[in-house]
């Protein structure tokens, strides 16, 4: 039976709703980043509670919370920052202020590319549609994106913390590669706009072909225990709505704002604002089963997906418990989907906040990318001035074959309190993204 929530309610519940204490522990004394509610905390000492999540799975994530003060540094450049993921660990690295690359694109063409030539040497009237761009012109693109990838991609080590001082540390234009590490916290940071100077246009992508780009803001690869909190994600000032078209396409210079692939496991994704994006959240990349089956087991929960396209999150192989999120969802955004059911898939989904424009089809929150099921419970549904329940696998049933079921096959037990799904709007609205820890 369908109800409606009255304001008082709402505003009741939230009262409810806050984020959870945290853990802290001993050190030398560190610069303090303010919490952005009026008092400090040292950020760097904090470690992910207990249960919070499978990035609590057994030993925990605590990432370098027990550095010694001579492997704590604060950083205001790439450069800097370069340097202190590159020293010896356990680490806690304090952003402060704007971090980005000191280079343009057209510090990193080499070999004669250009994109005017490039687009004259693969327009499909030229190249044709059955085959991946090579020659010259490739040659010279896959060279100038190397030169760039060399500055921008940042490994992040294992026992590392990464937190940003106070309400404005941004990192613009850089991706932070969690490659093969264990126990990586990183929290209180704004991530901007890590574009791709050198898209590849690959014809033979779908139907019509797809332009393809090479960065995260953070990608999570073979790594465990990884805690990524209190972040916001955007394209600043170079949406991907402002691209142009190419070949029909959009020229797409963002991958993934959080990307968790290749054998990762034990990751917890909280109180993060995602905004303005398209390809947003993978977890899984591949169908084969060799690398991702049995891993994968990641935690979502209290984020914010505001006018986000797609992959919210989608989902390979992997246990994924995405709970207490506000998905908003304007009704002329381009939306796609929130929930990919992919190959090998166990999503489960409760007590969910959606906020949908009158133009955006409930049955689209999901999408089978080849899976099967999934547990879907005490989930809402906004549109106009009305919030009810919705059963998320019955509403895609009813407009989608073949049938998706109803039971992902496990039930999460490392999380935090679980909140009514009515309140996670206003608790999320004022809790989550970079500058709102406590």
């Amino acid at each position: 039976m369908k109800r409606t929530v009255t304001l008082a309610a709402l505003l009741s519940l939230a009262a409810l709703a806050a984020p959870p204490a945290l853990a802290a522990a001993p050190g030398p004394a560190a610069p303090a980043a303010s919490s952005g509610h009026g008092h400090g905390a040292d950020l760097g000492r904090q470690t992910l509670p207990r249960g919070d999540g499978w990035a609590s799975e057994g030993t925990g994530t605590t990432g370098g919370a027990a550095a010694p003060a001579a492997n704590v540094r604060t950083v205001t450049t790439r450069a800097e920052l370069a340097a202190a993921l590159a020293s010896p660990g356990p680490r806690i690295i304090y952003v402060s202020g704007t971090i980005a690359p000191d280079k343009t694109c057209a510090d990193y063409v080499t070999g004669g590319y250009s994109l005017e030539a490039y687009l004259a040497a693969y327009d499909p009237a030229v190249w044709g549609r059955d085959t991946e761009p090579s020659g010259p012109q490739e040659d010279a693109r896959a060279a100038s994106a190397a030169r760039q990838t060399a500055d921008i991609k940042l490994k992040v080590p294992s026992g590392t913390t990464i937190v940003g001082l106070g309400g404005n540390a941004v990192i613009r234009g850089v991706n932070l590669h969690v490659d093969k590490a264990d126990n990586v916290i990183i929290r209180n940071i704004t991530f901007e706009d890590t574009a791709d100077c050198f898209p590849q246009w690959d014809p033979t992508d779908g139907d019509e072909g797809n332009w393809n780009s090479l960065y995260d803001n953070i990608s999570v690869t073979g790594s465990t225990h990884v805690w990524a909190d209190h972040n916001t994600f955007s394209d600043g000032d170079n949406p991907d709505s402002g691209q142009p078209l190419y070949f029909g396409r959009p020229y797409q210079v963002h991958d993934g704002q959080l990307d968790i692939t290749s054998g990762s496991n034990y990751v917890t994704a909280s109180w993060n604002r995602f905004t303005d994006h398209d390809k947003t959240m993978l977890i899984g990349s591949t169908n084969n089963p060799a690398t991702d089956s049995g891993k994968l087991k990641v935690t979502v929960h209290h984020n914010h997906f505001r006018n986000t396209l797609q992959r919210l999150p989608r989902v390979r192989f992997g246990q994924v418990h995405v709970y207490n999120n506000y998905y908003e969802v304007p009704g002329d955004s381009g939306f796609e989907y929130a929930l990919g059911v992919g190959v090998g898939s166990q999503i489960f989904a409760e007590n969910n906040f959606f906020r949908l424009g009158r133009a955006v089809d409930p049955a689209s929150l999901l999408h089978d990318w080849g899976g099967t099921s999934l547990t879907a419970r005490g989930n809402v549904l906004r549109v106009g001035g009305r919030v009810s329940p919705i059963d998320l696998v019955a509403v895609y049933n009813a407009g989608h074959d073949p049938d998706l079921g109803s039971d992902a096959g496990w039930t999460p037990v490392l999380h935090t309190g679980i909140d009514p799904a009515e309140s996670v709007r206003l608790s999320v609205s004022q809790h989550a993204g970079a500058g709102r820890v406590r």
